[in-house]
């Protein structure tokens, strides 16, 4: 069994960044946590409101979160400010949120991660089901297959068959344990009957800056982080991990297309609050979720990025649970076999 560091760096990082601006000023002095005001569904919101983010900025959760902040906010009538708080995967983050006062005041943006930490940390100090509200999902982000572009195989079948004559030589890049590189490159070896030799970074930015630069051979990223370079022939890519074709990527092939029909996976993205945050406050946290999901900007931009947001009905808290129940099962089976485990 392989273990991985909890923490790879002996530092945290905490960034604020930003208030994102509302239509309407709010009274309250903010700030995560410690709200000095009672949360009830009359009054939401009287303070800042923070969004925590438990990655870093710029990657493709918190390029999310940004997108939906704004018209958030203006349904709510208040102020969003967005916080980096990463680490360990992105249970740090996550953690800070658990512990958080659940008055409405400190919400969570978190992918995939949150079905698969319990399955990968034997200490994780939070249970994404007892510990959280779910307030929606907010979009489900496509996975790409990539390459440093002078990498020789040329299409997926081709990969599958070098990685399979070259495993103890091909690198596979990811941004560490746990996250969404890492699982779907586990789904990668598994569905190609391969054991590769995989290269941990502290985030897809340094794993995509050195795949770009050929210091490593290939990865498994979210559109959302490997569009740009997809379309300015930065990288090779072989397929895009979702059933159907992605419009901004049209001629990249599937999974399926490219011989690899078991290899399906989209990043998904939810809301959450602390448990115990009442129910009227979830509710008004969710209409507003709705509400940023039919805005034109976001649709747009999400587009640009391979995604789009989910259906209206996705976006509520029983269908975010649901979802969520489900792929803890899921995930839970994938990383047992995989034999993986996080310190």
């Amino acid at each position: 069994m392989r273990t991985f560091s909890r923490y790879r760096t002996a530092t945290r990082m905490i960034t604020a960044i930003g208030v994102v601006t509302l239509v309407a000023a709010c009274s309250g002095n903010g700030g995560t946590g410690g709200g000095t005001t009672a949360a009830t569904g009359a009054g939401y919101p009287e303070q800042n409101i923070t969004i925590v983010v438990p990655f870093s900025a710029g990657g493709p959760t918190d390029t999310v979160t940004r997108l939906i902040a704004t018209p958030m906010a203006a349904k709510l009538g208040g102020k969003i400010v967005v916080q980096n708080v990463e680490g360990a995967g992105g249970t740090v983050g996550a953690g800070e949120v658990s512990r958080a006062d659940p008055d409405g005041y400190t919400v969570l943006m978190h992918h995939i991660g949150m079905s698969t930490a319990p399955a990968l940390y034997q200490n994780l100090g939070y249970k994404p089901v007892e510990s959280f509200e779910t307030i929606g999902l907010v979009t489900e982000v496509p996975m790409t297959i990539v390459a440093r572009k002078d990498f020789e195989p040329k299409t997926l079948q081709e990969l599958v068959t070098y990685v399979k004559a070259n495993s103890g030589k091909v690198t596979l890049a990811n941004a560490g344990i746990g996250a969404a590189s890492h699982l779907c490159g586990l789904l990668f070896q598994s569905a190609s009957g391969v054991k590769l030799q995989e290269v941990p970074y502290e985030g897809t930015g340094p794993a995509l800056t050195d795949l770009v630069g050929g210091q490593v051979d290939f990865m498994c990223d979210q559109t959302t982080n490997t569009s740009g370079q997809i379309t300015a022939g930065e990288v090779k890519a072989y397929a895009v991990t979702t059933p159907e074709r992605v419009k901004s990527l049209p001629d990249l092939p599937t999974t399926t297309e490219g011989g690899l029909p078991d290899l399906k996976v989209s990043v998904w993205h939810g809301l959450y609050a602390p448990k115990g945050t009442p129910k009227e406050v979830v509710q008004k946290l969710s209409e507003a979720l709705q509400a940023a999901l039919t805005d034109q900007k976001v649709i747009d931009q999400m587009a640009k990025l391979g995604t789009a947001p989910v259906p209206a009905a996705d976006a509520t808290p029983q269908a975010h649970l649901t979802k969520l129940q489900e792929q803890l099962g899921t995930w839970a089976k994938v990383i047992a076999d995989a034999g993986v485990k996080a310190s």
